[in-house]
């Protein structure tokens, strides 16, 4: 993980979104990982740490990047919460990609929506949390948590808890130009045949 500031505990803002969607989109099965945003998300519970102006030596320029990361963070969420992929793709630049753990990376915007459509079908009930944003040597990550029931198409019905994070590199246009993301994989393939409360 690259060097990173962020704010005290104090400063968190929280802020919330629950993901429905329909289980039988697209003919996806309920063990896919890709995710569709829904628009009838409400508030819940979001928090995140950032790396602020307010500290000694941080200057306008900087506090000004800061806040706009911080509004980009909450935009993007809020995408994921909206029942449109491609406003999820729209955070990225036009040859942007998006990759999952070793998955070969779905490269532009079309291919980044199918990726955002499918994981409210494995997951219709799905929350996700984001937990912390760091930025640090010119890497910023962001941190979340899903939670979530696989009752989709061919789902096993179990509930599932994971957490993760994107690693953004961001072009001068602000968007995301490469987003790399990590979780645990067999964790979350256990809790998909187990549930998450079975150790």
């Amino acid at each position: 993980m690259p060097n990173s500031n962020a704010l005290p505990d104090d400063d968190r803002t929280d802020t919330a979104c629950r993901l429905h969607a329909s289980a039988s989109r697209g003919g996806r099965t309920g063990r896919a990982l890709s995710l569709r945003p829904d628009l009838r998300c409400a508030p819940a519970v979001l928090t995140f740490l950032l790396l602020a102006g307010c500290g000694s030596g941080d200057s306008p320029t900087d506090a000004t990047m800061n806040q706009d990361l911080h509004d980009f963070a909450i935009r993007y969420t809020a995408a994921w919460c909206s029942q449109d992929p491609a406003s999820v793709a729209s955070f990225f630049a036009e040859d942007g990609s998006l990759a999952v753990n070793d998955a070969a990376p779905a490269v532009g915007r079309e291919a980044i929506a199918e990726v955002a459509q499918g994981f409210m079908t494995a997951f219709p009930d799905m929350v996700i949390t984001m937990d912390s944003l760091h930025v640090g040597d010119g890497t910023i990550e962001y941190h979340w948590t899903l939670a979530g029931t696989n009752t989709g198409p061919d789902g096993t019905g179990n509930a599932v808890r994971i957490g993760g994070y994107e690693e953004w590199t961001r072009g001068a246009d602000g968007l995301i130009a490469e987003s790399q993301g990590h979780f645990d994989e067999a964790e979350y393939s256990r809790q998909i045949e187990y549930g998450v409360d079975v150790p």
